[in-house]
């Protein structure tokens, strides 16, 4: 959904029921492309409804218009064939920059005529090496117009055999093109255009690239700071307007089946609930043991915050190290034995100097 609302503005799931699935509860998610979602009939002087979606006085969406077939499809007849499907039983994940909005853009929409401009640069690098390449040499004089040179018939093509000496006319000369694409701007003017091209989707040019090699440690953690930030923005609306939906409908069919749920668990809205991520990895894990370990003695995080961060759930790893420390004890394994103090941070040299190796 997250790759749909990219490079089409919005991403769209139908809740169904899945009778092949080998769970109790069949709830199952249907992605739909957002070019089904329209309305082939759409009344253009309606003002409770736009292209695909109809809305109730209060401006919530009641329900979604999703043609059976893709407008691409070789199925696709162009009648107005479509579904009309309770907004209950639609997910529909956008951002909305304006007041009012009710489609989604493309991320990448800023993006798009960089594209262009990538593609068309380097074609025409490609075809000014090629065109050089293809001339295995050139004949020219030095002589001025009228002189002494003998005629040469204009672009007369001359085979070559290999390793022979060739004779040219009196006062001709022959030479190779000069190999000058690609230029030495060549890398930098597609450096720029990845990075701005980069830009929309708060990535920095390294993670774009694929390519780490001009980068130094401080300048790698500043630039992944605002990507991480715009990463945590993303999953936290995903959990508001997908995820938690998601949830709530597992739960309504989980409700209806005997024993599956415990009694007397109240309404849904009141189960407290978290959902976690895979964290990100620190590009020097030393320096983010030592900084955990400080928090950690200031009491200024948690153990939860610290577990979120790296996707675990802190009651389950808690279990999980009770256990290693009773089997430890019955092993008769001291915890000197199998755990060492963290060491003190190392001084820092230059941080500009220390190299990043992952992208």
């Amino acid at each position: 959904m997250r790759m749909a609302r990219a490079t089409d503005g919005e991403s769209f799931a139908i809740l169904t029921n899945n009778p092949r699935l080998n769970t109790e509860v069949q709830l199952d998610l249907r992605l739909v492309e957002a070019d089904q979602v329209t309305t082939p009939d759409l009344d253009r002087l309606s003002t409770i409804a736009v292209d695909g979606i109809v809305f109730d006085s209060s401006g919530n969406p009641v329900q979604y218009h999703i043609l059976r077939n893709h407008p691409g499809d070789g199925f696709y007849s162009g009648r107005s064939d479509y579904e009309r499907i309770p907004a209950d039983a639609v997910l529909h994940w956008f951002r909305a920059d304006r007041p009012g909005q009710t489609r989604g853009i493309p991320d990448i929409m800023p993006a798009l005529p960089l594209f262009a401009q990538l593609r068309r640069f380097t074609l025409a690098v490609l075809a000014a090496a090629e065109t050089a390449a293809d001339f295995a040499g050139i004949l020219y004089t030095d002589a001025p117009a009228n002189g002494e040179a003998d005629a040469a018939e204009p672009f007369e093509p001359i085979e070559l055999e290999k390793r022979a000496l060739v004779t040219m006319p009196g006062g001709w000369k022959m030479a190779q093109m000069q190999a000058e694409q690609p230029s030495t701007t060549y890398g930098e003017f597609k450096h720029e255009l990845l990075n701005e091209i980069a830009r929309c989707l708060n990535m920095p040019f390294n993670i774009a690239a694929g390519n780490s090699s001009g980068y130094n440690y401080a300048s790698g953690r500043l630039d992944h700071q605002t990507y991480y930030k715009a990463i945590r923005v993303d999953q936290s609306n995903l959990e508001r307007t997908v995820l938690d939906r998601l949830l709530a409908a597992w739960l309504d069919e989980a409700a209806l089946l005997p024993g599956l749920l415990p009694n007397g668990l109240g309404p849904f809205a009141r189960w407290p609930h978290q959902w976690f991520w895979d964290g990100h990895e620190h590009v020097d894990p030393a320096k983010e043991a030592n900084a955990q370990a400080t928090r950690l003695a200031s009491h200024t995080t948690t153990l939860a915050d610290e577990y979120a961060k790296r996707g675990q759930d802190w009651e389950t790893q808690l279990r999980q190290r009770a256990k290693e420390i009773a089997l430890m004890s019955a092993l008769g394994l001291t915890a000197e034995q199998v755990s060492q103090t963290p060491t003190q941070e190392p001084q820092d040299v230059q941080d500009e100097e220390v190299p990043v190796d992952d992208a």
